[in-house]
């Protein structure tokens, strides 16, 4: 299904995606050595209940995972990327932590995903990851404009990554998003040019480019969801909903700036 948006929906996936931008920015500043992966998955809730909103993933229960996924938000560590699900773990410095976040308020969703450094030890090549995945996802936004193909945000996306030599897995990527976190158009991580859905005003995608140091293979852990490298190598991934307008791509996950 590929739902293209009403004025009053977009209105609506703007303070959705505001939210999950809210909470995803205030856990990264939560996020010190010591904070175990639980208490984040307690904090997301809080913030959701209290923002009268509901979760994507609490309830979610895809064909690839085990059951429900049973928390509110993902907690990827080092060399887990996608579906991380929180566990009984503390932060440690110089860990590699993606937060993804899917929430829905007035009836429709918006997910996004940060990775960032923990403590003080950064090291350049983790630095290096989570730059090159922030580029290709500015790549992909500035490529989706009216008009444009899937394939034109996939190969935006694709070119950025290649270049820094990383490998592509095509498996997870994008993905339409609207009343339901997950729907078609699917957004792979590269791609051709001129191919695929023809863009339209009122569609919402959520891009997510995501890298693993050294391999584009996954292994699945013992709890059905978490996906880590099948190499044991370092990870990251960078997140955001769009709207596509008559002017072009409207990024509806960043944080608000706040001045004095």
């Amino acid at each position: 299904m590929i739902e293209i948006l009403n004025p009053t929906q977009l209105s609506r996936a703007k303070g959705s995606g505001a939210l999950v931008a809210h909470i995803l920015h205030t856990l990264k500043g939560r996020s010190t050595i010591g904070t175990n992966l639980l208490d984040i998955d307690r904090w997301a809730k809080e913030m959701i209940v209290e923002a009268g909103a509901e979760s994507c993933y609490v309830d979610y229960a895809p064909s690839f995972g085990r059951g429900p996924f049973g928390h509110y938000i993902c907690t990827a560590v080092n060399d887990a990327v996608l579906h991380g699900r929180p566990r009984d773990y503390a932060l440690a410095d110089g860990d590699l932590l993606t937060l993804d976040l899917a929430v829905s308020k007035d009836g429709v969703a918006a997910d996004a995903a940060i990775s960032f450094t923990v403590g003080e030890t950064v090291s350049p090549e983790d630095a290096r990851m989570i730059d090159t995945t922030e580029r290709a996802l500015a790549a992909g936004i500035a490529a989706a404009v009216p008009g444009a193909r899937v394939g034109d945000i996939s190969h935006a996306i694709g070119t950025v990554l290649d270049e820094a030599g990383y490998p592509v897995n095509t498996q997870f990527g994008g993905h339409g998003i609207g009343s339901t976190m997950h729907q078609d158009p699917h957004v792979a991580n590269t791609g051709r040019p001129g191919r695929g859905y023809k863009l339209r005003p009122g569609l919402l995608l959520a891009l997510e480019p995501w890298i693993m140091a050294d391999t584009a293979t996954l292994v699945t852990d013992a709890d059905g969801w978490t996906l880590r490298s099948a190499t044991g190598c370092r990870t990251a991934h960078s997140e955001h909903t769009i709207a596509i307008t008559d002017d072009g791509a409207e990024i509806l996950t960043l944080p608000q700036q706040t001045g004095r």
